[in-house]
């Protein structure tokens, strides 16, 4: 397997790991500084956050894996676009909200960093 293509799946895990965990440090670690999130709310408005924004979120959210919530993600896909560009599409979950995220990667100072996080959520047995 590609050396980048590991790479990049072993900083997508990580994000999956710190998902699962709550931990902030490790998505940190992973998001560049710069990055967002963005999705389109359930009004149709484009809802855009910042990463350190959404990292004090995680820090002040009940953590999947303390909550004792099965834990379920997977990646679907991974193109390594260029030297420098990744797309990765991943499936995650926080019981009722199941999330779809696509992940902009790109290749800084020879590490992948995820630089934008386009997602939706949907939510089941509510």
């Amino acid at each position: 397997m590609n050396a980048d293509i590991k790479a990049v799946e072993a900083t997508v895990r990580t994000y999956l790991d710190g998902l699962y965990e709550g931990d902030a440090e490790k998505l940190a670690h992973v998001f560049h500084p710069t990055s967002a999130l963005t999705t389109a709310r359930d009004d149709g408005a484009i809802q855009i956050v910042t990463r350190d924004a959404w990292l004090d979120a995680v820090r002040n959210r009940p953590a999947p894996q303390a909550a004792g919530m099965q834990r379920d993600d997977h990646i679907l896909t991974i193109d390594l676009v260029g030297p420098t560009l990744a797309l990765v599409k991943v499936k995650c979950q926080m019981p009722p909200r199941y999330f779809t995220d696509l992940l902009s990667l790109l290749k800084i100072e020879s590490r992948w960093q995820i630089v934008q996080k386009v997602f939706m959520t949907e939510t089941r047995g509510a």
